[in-house]
């Protein structure tokens, strides 16, 4: 959560708890090929359509990285995405690499692909970045998003994004049944996911892309079981289990995936995989939460910069977005944000209740003052009729400043909003000293010596729960893996 802008309540930024699980590759749209190959270039309505949607996206998603980690991952996506067919040029597309510390790869029209630092740090060699972004690429090549859209997802690319990622984060169950009523982007909430064939057809088109630029077509399989795996073991951390599908809701079933992208490349002659140069291109990323836009820890969270912090209740997990904070958990969800701040905060509070739903029109029942560590505060509930019964839903403000202040909104079934009462109370100013020891954690590159193993190895981990797991992980590796000595592995450090 960057630096506090007005914005009315909406939960679209809860969609990140999808893509920290795994990414929410949502939305191609665009002139393309088909299955068969024939190609339709960009457009200039494609063009000019993305051009507009391209600076809202990046403000979404944490914005542009710059420098020479960005321009090598520009470098390697034109020339996967020149294999397409869209385009010769590598004039003709724009590749980015977002300061977003989730899983996340998209592609829009007019030749604008995207990739988050966190999903290039997962990867382990140049072919898995080609291979990911050959995928995004392929699906704009095979018009998929055009197939599955209605009309009404059509009318703005980031009304149907906003719909794909609702869809994705709130899943099956019943509480994000409730939620797609209650926390509504304002857009059409559709859970929008490729078929199984939509899959298929876009890795078998980012496996050939691979093979026409030299690279080896093996790497979509492993890149494939490395989001498998970060899935498994974000699920295993937050105790979730898989409750969202593997591939998120937009790519399903990667299991299946992965063995049929082995199978195909298997045939194929290897190609390049450019490991070393990838790791040393990589070397020094933001890994996780960046301070300037507030950090998670476990389940505290801390911006150093608008010198606040607050902590989740038990059984919940933070994850941290570009406009707000999830807060999410078995029994019930929410999100920490801000809104526009006049000096009353009853008005406040109902401003922020008429933003959350435009299914049903809520508005607390009464507002109640208090003071929480020295802030001055009102709460207020509503209680709201779903389809899975009734929903308290409840607002809890806190005044920063003459002209700021901050909120929590939460959902719980019918008389459990006190589930939250912990987090309400957490909220407190941090000073400069506790603000400074705020400090980011990095990709590093490390050269197995004699004697290293994955254990000692993995304790060098900056992270106290599941070192081992982590960089087994982070390193495309298992238990059973071997080191050599000279050779590169990834660790995250502070």
């Amino acid at each position: 959560m960057p630096i506090a802008r007005n914005s009315r309540a909406a939960l679209l930024t809860v969609t990140i708890v999808a893509a920290s699980v795994l990414p929410a590759w949502v939305l191609e749209t665009g002139s393309a090929a088909n299955a068969q190959g024939a190609v339709q270039s960009i457009s200039a309505a494609d063009k000019k359509q993305g051009a507009e949607a391209h600076p809202q996206l990046l403000q979404e998603f944490g914005g542009p990285m710059t420098g020479a980690q960005a321009a090598y991952v520009e470098q390697v996506g034109k020339t996967i995405a020149v294999q397409s067919g869209l385009s010769n040029a590598k004039g003709d597309f724009t590749v980015t690499l977002l300061n977003s510390p989730v899983n996340n790869a998209f592609a829009i029209p007019g030749g604008y692909v995207y990739v988050t630092r966190q999903l290039a740090a997962l990867m382990n060699n140049e072919a898995e970045l080609a291979g990911v972004l050959g995928h995004e690429v392929g699906h704009v090549a095979a018009r998929h998003s055009n197939k599955r859209q209605s009309a009404a997802t059509r009318n703005s690319i980031l009304g149907a994004l906003g719909s794909v990622l609702a869809g994705a984060v709130l899943g099956n169950s019943a509480l994000g049944k409730i939620g797609q009523e209650i926390f509504s982007t304002g857009s059409q909430l559709l859970t929008l996911k490729y078929s199984r064939g939509q899959e298929t057809e876009a890795d078998n088109l980012g496996i050939t892309y691979l093979q026409r630029a030299g690279y080896d077509p093996r790497a979509m399989s492993s890149v494939l079981q490395s989001l498998a795996n970060q899935n498994a073991l974000d699920a295993a951390i937050k105790g979730t289990g898989n409750q969202v599908p593997q591939w998120a809701s937009t790519h399903p079933d990667p299991a299946s995936r992965v063995r049929a992208a082995l199978s195909r490349a298997g045939a194929s002659k290897a190609g390049r995989t450019n490991r070393d140069v990838f790791l040393n291109s990589i070397n020094g990323l933001t890994y996780g939460d960046d301070p300037a836009q507030g950090i998670v820890d476990g389940s505290r969270f801390t911006h150093p910069s608008l010198r606040l912090a607050f902590q989740a209740p038990n059984g919940f997990y933070l994850v941290n977005g570009t406009r707000s904070v999830s807060i999410s958990g078995q029994s019930g969800k929410g999100e920490f944000s801000s809104a526009s701040y006049s000096g009353n905060l009853e008005s406040y509070i109902r401003t922020v209740f008429s933003g959350l739903s435009s299914q049903q029109q809520l508005a607390p029942q009464t507002i109640e003052r208090t003071t929480v560590n020295g802030l001055k505060a009102a709460y207020g509930t509503a209680r709201a009729t779903s389809g899975n019964g009734q929903v308290d839903i409840m607002v809890y403000a806190y005044e920063f400043g003459p002209n700021q202040a901050y909120h929590f909104a939460t959902m719980s079934q019918a008389g459990q909003s006190s589930q939250f009462d912990s987090l309400f109370r957490s909220f407190r100013r941090i000073n400069a000293s506790e603000a400074t020891t705020i400090k980011p954690r990095r990709l590093t590159l490390a050269t197995v010596k004699s004697g290293d193993t994955v254990q000692s190895l993995s304790a060098k981990m900056a992270f106290s729960d599941r070192p081992l797991e982590r960089f087994l992980v982070l390193n495309g590796m298992t238990s059973s893996s071997k080191l050599t000595t000279g050779q590169k592995v990834k660790l995250v450090v502070y």
